[in-house]
C-alpha cells in the first residue's frame, strides 16, 4: 500500500480535530486515534497504519456490493462528469434515462423512477407521494402510514417517525404525526407477540397488522412500509406465509405497499430485489445503498404507473408531485449504477450471493453447534445474522457491551463485522454479516474463523 501523503499523524490529527463521524461517541478519541481507511480492493481494506482487514459489511453499512477498486465504474463516472455532470431533475439526462430503463426491466409491474441521493430521501419521497395521494384522491383521509417495529427507514424526522428502533429515535421527537407502528415478525421472539412459533406463525404475525388497520380504521391508512428483511433491527427474515398474507391485507383495504429495499436491493439476498424472493408485487419500492455500490450517491423511489398517473392533472396547478432532490440531477449516480448492474450480470453475482450465502449460513450453523452463546442463525443470501444469548433456554439476550467486545475482537483479528447497536432496547444482540457479493468460500471461512475465535474468548 502506497500512502498518498507523507505524515499519517497529520491526517489522524486533522480527523480528530475536525471530522464529526457517524454513529459513534467521540469522547474516546481524546485518548485513542480514530481509525482511518486508505485503500480498498475486492473484499479488503487497509487502514492508515497499513493493517489489512477483510470487510464483512460491504463498507460498514451494507453498500459496496460489487467490492472495492472497480475501475470500470470509476472510469465511466469520470468520463460522464467531464462530458456533462449535472442539471436539476426538471430536465432529463442520458444516463438518467438509460438506468431508469434498465432498472425497470428488472422490476416487472413497476414503471417510474424518481431519483434522489440517499435512502432516507427516497423514503421521504414515498411518504410525500402517499400524503399527496391522500389529499388528491381520498379527500385527505388515507394519510396514515404503517411501519413495523424493529424496521428502519432513515435518519430524517419523518423517517424516524416511521422508525421501529426506539434507541435510534430517542431524543429526536416530537415526531411527524400520522405514522403508526405494527408488530415485528421475528419468530425467535414469538412470545413477545403472544404467538406460538411453528406452522402458521407467519400468517398470524401478518394478521396482527390487520388488527392495527381495523383499530385505526382502514379508510385512514394510505400505505404500509416494510423492509423485505429487517436489517439493523436484528436481521429478521420473514416467516413462511407472512408476505402472502401482507399483500392480501393491503389489497383488501386499498393500502399501498411500500417496500424499502435500501439494504436488500441490487442482489443482497440473491435476487435483484428482496420482495421478488417472496413473490409480492409492491406499489412503491425505495432503494439506495447497493444501487451504485457506493461509487456515487444515488437513490431511487420507483412506482407503478397507477401511482404515477395520480399526479398527472394539468387542470390543477398543484396537481403534480411538487418535489425536488438537487443531487438527484447529478449524472454520476445513474452512470455508476449502470456499470454496477452490468458487473452483477457479467459476473453472475446474484447466483454467487445465493450460493455463498447458503455456505455462510452453514458455517454459522456449525458455530452454533460449538458455541451455546448463539441462540439463532438467520438471513438470506449474503445477509446473515447470529443472535447471541446468555442462555438458550430463556433466550436472554447477551448484553450489548459484550456483543460489542466480540465485534472489537474480530476487528483486532483483521475482520470487520457488525452488530445491532443502540437500536432496539435490550435487543442489540445480533451479529450482522453482509460481505460483498463477490465473496468466496475462502473469504467466508476467514470471517467465520475470526468470529469463532472471538466467541471462544468471550465464553
Amino acid at each position: 500500500m502506497n500512502l498518498p501523503f507523507n505524515d499519517p499523524s497529520k491526517i489522524v490529527e486533522a480527523d480528530r480535530a475536525h471530522v464529526w463521524h457517524h454513529l459513534i461517541q467521540h469522547k474516546p478519541f481524546e485518548t485513542v486515534d480514530p481509525r482511518i481507511l486508505v485503500e480498498g480492493k475486492g473484499m479488503r481494506v487497509w487502514d492508515i497504519t497499513g493493517k489489512e482487514h477483510i470487510d464483512a459489511l460491504s463498507g460498514g453499512v451494507w453498500t459496496v456490493n460489487v467490492g472495492y477498486g472497480r475501475e470500470r465504474i470509476a472510469d465511466a463516472v469520470r468520463d460522464q462528469l467531464v462530458k456533462f455532470n449535472f442539471f436539476g431533475g426538471v430536465l432529463g439526462t442520458i444516463p438518467g434515462a438509460q438506468f431508469a430503463e434498465r432498472l425497470i426491466e428488472k422490476m416487472p409491474g413497476l414503471s417510474r423512477v424518481y431519483y434522489a441521493n440517499s435512502g432516507s430521501e427516497a423514503n421521504e419521497k414515498a411518504f410525500k407521494m402517499v400524503r399527496q395521494i391522500s389529499h388528491r384522491v381520498h379527500g385527505g383521509k388515507k394519510g396514515k402510514i404503517l411501519y413495523r417495529h424493529r424496521d428502519y427507514h432513515g435518519t430524517t424526522i419523518a423517517c424516524l417517525s416511521a422508525g421501529g428502533q426506539d434507541e435510534r429515535n430517542a431524543e429526536y421527537g416530537p415526531f411527524t404525526p400520522g405514522f403508526v407502528r405494527v408488530p415485528h415478525c421475528l419468530e425467535y421472539r414469538a412470545h413477545e407477540l403472544g404467538l406460538e412459533p411453528g406452522p402458521g406463525f407467519g400468517e398470524a404475525a401478518a394478521n396482527q397488522i390487520e388488527e392495527v388497520i381495523l383499530r385505526e380504521g382502514p379508510d385512514t391508512i394510505g400505505a404500509l412500509c416494510l423492509e423485505p428483511v429487517t436489517a439493523g433491527g436484528g436481521l429478521i427474515t420473514p416467516p413462511d406465509g407472512y408476505w402472502e398474507r401482507v399483500q392480501e391485507i393491503c389489497r383488501q383495504y386499498d393500502i399501498l405497499l411500500h417496500i424499502d429495499e435500501v439494504v436488500c436491493g441490487l442482489g443482497r439476498i440473491g435476487t435483484w430485489f428482496g420482495y421478488q424472493k417472496y413473490g409480492v408485487q409492491p406499489d412503491i419500492v425505495t432503494m439506495a445503498k447497493g444501487v451504485a455500490s457506493g461509487y456515487a450517491a444515488i437513490s431511487c423511489c420507483v412506482t407503478t404507473e397507477d401511482v404515477f398517473e395520480k399526479f398527472k392533472d394539468d387542470t390543477d396547478r398543484l396537481g403534480y408531485f411538487r418535489d425536488i432532490s438537487t443531487f438527484g440531477g447529478c449524472t454520476a449516480g445513474p452512470t455508476a449504477a449502470l456499470e454496477n448492474m452490468a458487473i452483477i450480470e457479467d459476473e453472475n453475482l446474484l447466483d454467487n450471493s445465493a450460493t455463498m450465502g447458503a455456505y455462510l449460513h452453514e458455517r454459522l450453523t456449525d458455530l452454533m453447534d460449538k458455541h451455546s452463546m448463539i441462540g439463532d442463525v438467520r438471513g438470506e443470501g449474503l445477509f446473515r445474522g447470529a443472535e447471541l444469548v446468555t442462555d438458550r433456554e430463556t433466550r436472554e439476550p447477551l448484553p450489548e457491551k459484550q456483543v460489542g467486545a466480540i465485534v472489537a475482537d474480530c476487528m483486532a483479528q483483521g475482520a470487520i463485522i457488525g452488530a445491532t447497536n443502540r437500536s432496539v432496547p435490550g435487543k442489540n444482540n445480533t451479529l450482522c454479516l453482509s460481505p460483498a457479493l463477490i465473496a468466496t468460500k475462502d473469504d467466508i471461512d476467514e470471517i467465520v474463523t475470526a468470529i469463532d475465535g472471538a466467541l471462544t474468548r468471550a465464553a
